[in-house]
């Protein structure tokens, strides 16, 4: 890995997949104001990088994020915090074109788990725990918890971790559809990987329409919804990737996708 921005965030590239991992392990990858600005800083970079067609965003073995930093969020104002605008960088995560995959280990709390649930696809250890527990400390989720947890799992247990602040294991993420894949603890970084090579080696213009797409089921009617990916279908179909696509399944080849 080579080091990112002030060592905060540690950034490589694996073939055509970018790799984006946090540091600050001592506080267990506390969101700081000064993290999230290198993790964003770092994934627009590589959402820019033509060659990098998935991205990986994970943290250390013992945790992914566990929430934000305590002290800033303390010695924040309303104002201040209104003021800084730091959440608003959050909305630069969800829109990146680049699939971006989560790989979790060990705690994914709070700004944590708000933070992993804007990546496309989550890839849990054994040892992963998820939750929002901001109401211990008097607050509430405020980077999209309440909205897109209660999407991903549910308004009774979504309220339920909200409210009581309890965490789920790996398990009962994956059953519940939070997570995509849960894997042996050793393994969370390099699974994560191989699935982003996988959705990598797709053709890049149907994949990032996809995730349009899909995004799409959670923020509009269904009318709507349909009527976005017929449109981003046509979109696809008129690419040189789908007919190449189409070729080399006529030829029983493996296609060789360009990105056009």
């Amino acid at each position: 890995m080579t080091p990112g921005r002030d060592e905060l965030v540690r950034v490589d590239c694996d073939g055509r997949v970018g790799v984006v991992l946090m540091n600050r392990p001592k506080q267990l990858n506390a969101l700081s104001g000064e993290l999230m600005g290198a993790v964003v800083s770092a994934l627009r970079e590589l959402d820019a990088d033509s060659e990098i067609r998935a991205i990986v965003l994970g943290g250390g073995e013992r945790a992914f994020a566990a929430g934000a930093d305590i002290g800033e969020l303390a010695a924040g104002t309303p104002i201040s915090l209104y003021e800084s605008r730091r959440i608003d960088q959050w909305d630069t995560i969800r829109d990146l074109r680049t699939p971006l995959v989560a790989a979790v280990s060990g705690f994914c709390l709070g700004g944590g788990c708000e933070l992993a649930m804007l990546c496309d696809v989550i890839v849990a250890s054994e040892s992963a725990k998820f939750g929002q527990p901001e109401i211990n400390l008097g607050v509430l989720p405020g980077a999209g918890g309440t909205q897109r947890l209660t999407r991903a799992v549910g308004k009774a247990v979504a309220m339920d971790m909200i409210l009581t602040g309890r965490m789920l294991s790996a398990r009962e993420a994956l059953g519940l559809g939070l997570v995509a894949r849960v894997v042996a603890k050793e393994a969370w970084l390099d699974e994560a990987k191989r699935v982003a090579r996988e959705i990598a080696a797709k053709a890049p213009v149907a994949a990032r329409l996809a995730k349009e797409a899909i995004d799409q089921a959670f923020e509009t009617p269904l009318a709507a919804g349909i009527a976005f990916e017929r449109r981003a279908f046509y979109l696809a179909r008129a690419s040189e990737d789908a007919g190449e696509g189409l070729q080399a399944f006529v030829e029983k080849r493996a296609p060789d996708f360009k990105g056009r």
